[in-house]
């Protein structure tokens, strides 16, 4: 069956995210004040063929393991779908 994972990767809360202070920095320079707390992460969406969703969650999860997360900066979180 096909899947698909939708994964959400993001810097770990306790960190700094400099890229997200440049941005929030930036739109409050466009006028926009009301905005805080900006956290820049990544989306990524593989197509994964398994024979059931938790197959798939276990595929992705091994994926963000062994190469899409940094689990020492970063946190992830999966979502899965038939596709």
């Amino acid at each position: 069956m096909k899947y698909i994972a939708h994964i959400n990767v993001m810097p770990l809360k306790e960190l700094l995210d400099p890229q997200g202070k440049a941005v929030n920095n930036s739109l409050h320079n466009l006028g926009l004040e009301q905005v805080n707390g900006v956290r820049i992460g990544k989306h990524i969406t593989l197509n994964i063929e398994a024979g059931s969703k938790d197959e798939a969650q276990s595929i992705a999860d091994n994926a963000c393991k062994k190469l899409l997360a940094n689990p020492v900066m970063e946190q992830y979180d999966i979502s899965i779908i038939e596709g």
